[in-house]
């Protein structure tokens, strides 16, 4: 067996993939788009989100505002389901505006015990070695992915391109907002840019702003989401990507 044969079966066994369409991806882009949370870190991994996200909902119903939210938007522990329905019933108010503050505040404090994705940092390197220009395109407030990619000294790598929560909330992913915002301040071809991301919103993003898409799915459940919103390739790991765009960079 050739150490090629190896190298292509090792791939196809991490990531389900055939290597060819992995490789065609990473051989297109002269940009890469990064989604935040997951394939660079995983931001509450020690200041859980389920918390953050029943802490707002408890903050809401201290302000007599507990009908705001339904059962299973208050369920679902996530911040930012409890953020988009605040904003759906009071768009643009004081109220979602202060909200948003509290969740960004939160982020904030999770960066101190963020995890970083395994193989994400020698990869964002490589990838800036071999010439291609790198953004963040996130659902994540701005703020906290500038403080995190500077512990890391990663900033250089990705400034001034990082995109990321504004007060318009309607234009969080799904919606390709922060999406075309980065290919319009880059100057980039949706066809010559990737995505990586690792949820179903993520994609749709991606296929809205006419952008290929990298799944990234650190565990089954994430990868069964992705393969199922329709995602063609998905890595369980990162490695696979640096090995080839290592081998880009030696070529």
């Amino acid at each position: 067996m050739t150490s090629e044969t190896t190298r292509t079966d090792a791939v196809t066994a991490e990531t389900g993939t055939e290597p060819g369409e992995l490789r065609d991806l990473i051989r297109g882009a002269r940009v890469v788009l990064w989604d935040f949370d997951g394939p660079i870190c995983r931001l509450f991994a020690g200041h859980s989100a389920e918390r953050v996200a029943t802490d707002l909902a408890s903050w809401l119903e201290g302000r007599g505002l507990h009908g705001l939210l339904s059962e299973s938007e208050r369920d679902s522990l996530d911040p930012h389901v409890v953020l988009r329905a605040v904003d759906r019933r009071h768009p643009g108010s004081d109220l979602v505006a202060e909200l948003e503050e509290r969740l960004t505040q939160e982020e904030l404090k999770a960066t101190a015990s963020a995890m970083p994705t395994p193989y994400a940092d020698p990869l964002i390197r490589t990838w800036t070695a071999v010439g291609v220009r790198l953004a963040i395109t996130t659902n994540n407030s701005p703020r906290v992915v500038r403080e995190y990619l500077t512990s890391r000294a990663l900033g250089r790598c990705f400034a001034p391109h990082l995109y990321g929560r504004t007060q318009q909330l309607n234009h969080l992913k799904p919606d390709p907002h922060c999406v075309n915002r980065a290919l319009n301040a880059m100057g980039a071809a949706p066809a010559t840019a990737l995505m990586i991301g690792d949820t179903p919103s993520d994609l749709s993003a991606a296929r809205a702003a006419g952008v290929p898409f990298l799944g990234y799915a650190r565990n089954d459940r994430k990868h069964k989401l992705l393969r199922d919103a329709g995602a063609t390739v998905v890595v369980a790991s990162l490695e696979p990507v640096l090995r080839m765009v290592g081998g880009r960079r030696r070529a």
